[in-house]
């Protein structure tokens, strides 16, 4: 890992962005300073990428690996949230935003939607068979759950430190019952450590084969609007995840034809 790599991933740390940051009631310790080789705070803060290829804006390549051409039409399953396709980010919140799951399951004492559970399971088992250490830390979260976590954190860093941190209720994927946050029992786990670890490399590896994504890559802030979190997976089942990875596209975002959400504003046009 390289040194602007490594320092960037301090930031990383400190963003658990999509509503993977601890309840403040622990009061948490403050975010890391930056260091010499750490990103500028007004680029974590407008969602500038640092590193990695900028989201293109024109249309999509042709040839192998190129990503494909959306449909500009509607597409009612990314609003639908009870679609395993809808995109949740920070200018597309859930609608209603306190849509919960009518089903979920428990996997290992978290909750998820039916179809990501058993995905969940059947990953889990596979991770252990090979030897590499894996266990659920998040999964469902309700929006009531998210209002509480989310106010907590205003009060204690203002609300755009708050955002920082921690997603707003409705725009969170642990919402959807479709997003789960993996750990090994180590003391990376939601750090940025994390990244270095059997489990993450096999996640993004062997995740896509059983339905899941992580959803916020390496240097793709810009255009998920958060931070990387090798840990956040994303269940989109094994045909998309996998076409997903064919297409050569680095973010969920890009993949549904949709444009870059790095901070909250305006909902988006549907």
């Amino acid at each position: 890992m390289d040194a602007v790599r490594a320092g960037a991933l301090l930031l990383a740390a400190a963003v658990l962005a999509a509503g993977c940051a601890p309840d403040p009631a622990g009061a948490p310790p403050a975010p890391p300073a930056p260091s010499a080789t750490t990103p500028a705070t007004s680029a974590a803060a407008s969602g500038a990428p640092t590193s990695g290829p900028a989201p293109s804006s024109g249309p999509a390549p042709s040839g192998p690996g190129a990503v494909p051409e959306r449909d500009p039409q509607p597409r009612p399953d990314l609003d639908d949230p009870a679609s395993l396709a809808v995109v949740v980010n920070k200018q597309r919140p859930l609608d209603p935003q306190d849509w919960a799951p009518p089903a979920l399951e428990d996997v290992e004492g978290h909750l998820l939607r039916p179809e990501a559970a058993a995905a969940a399971r059947a990953l889990l088992a596979a991770a252990r068979a090979e030897g590499v250490p894996i266990r659920i830390v998040s999964g469902y979260r309700s929006y009531a759950e998210q209002s509480d976590t989310y106010a907590g954190w205003v009060a204690q860093k203002g609300r755009a430190g708050a955002d920082t941190v921690s997603a707003r209720p409705g725009h969170s994927e642990h919402q959807t019952g479709l997003a789960v946050d993996v750990g090994d029992g180590s003391g990376c786990e939601l750090r940025e450590c994390f990244d270095g670890t059997a489990t993450a490399a096999w996640v993004a590896e062997h995740g896509p084969e059983h339905g899941f994504v992580v959803r916020y890559p390496w240097g793709e802030h810009g255009t998920t609007g958060y931070w990387y979190e090798p840990w956040h997976l994303r269940y989109l089942g094994p045909e998309r995840a996998q076409e997903l990875v064919r297409s050569g596209a680095a973010t969920l975002e890009e993949f549904s034809g949709l444009p870059p959400a790095p901070d909250y504003g305006p909902p988006a046009p549907r």
